[in-house]
């Protein structure tokens, strides 16, 4: 079994793109979780389901064209500006490494933060279901240092 972990504030435009991917995204081998901007208040059903595969889809300002999404590798988490969250996900994602086989931080660069998601946003959520359907997360291009 597999979680995909939406994070984000709906009210904040496209920092709301993670939640939109866990409303939309639906597969007999996920569940979902719309975490909005407290993804650590799950962290009890995580460790109790015990999953192979967690991805966590956030917006992410990796100084990108808006829309354009990345694997985010651990070391670079706590250097891009990340969702409206309190606790860093650096400290999630450790706090769940010895439950958790396999997490997966997707970042999708946002464009703005107010009033409803961006087109180009809200076709990255949809381009990276279509990728989650067909389980070729392994497509999407690491966002590296530069």
């Amino acid at each position: 079994m597999n979680v995909l972990m939406g994070i984000g504030n709906t009210l904040n435009g496209d920092d709301g793109i993670g939640p939109w991917v866990a409303h939309h995204f639906r597969h007999e081998n996920w569940k979902t979780i719309d975490c909005g901007t407290v993804p650590e208040n799950f962290t009890g059903p995580l460790k109790k389901w015990s999953p192979d595969l967690l991805i966590l889809v956030d917006a992410a300002d990796m100084n990108l064209p808006p829309g354009e999404i990345r694997l985010i590798p651990p070391e670079m988490i706590s250097v891009l500006h990340l969702s409206t969250h309190a606790l860093p996900l650096s400290l999630l994602m450790n706090h769940l490494q010895d439950t958790i086989k396999k997490m997966v931080l997707v970042g999708i660069q946002p464009k703005k933060f107010s009033g409803f998601l961006s087109r180009e946003v809200h076709d990255a959520g949809k381009h990276l279901i279509h990728i989650l359907t067909q389980d070729t997360i392994s497509t999407i291009q690491a966002l590296s240092r530069k």
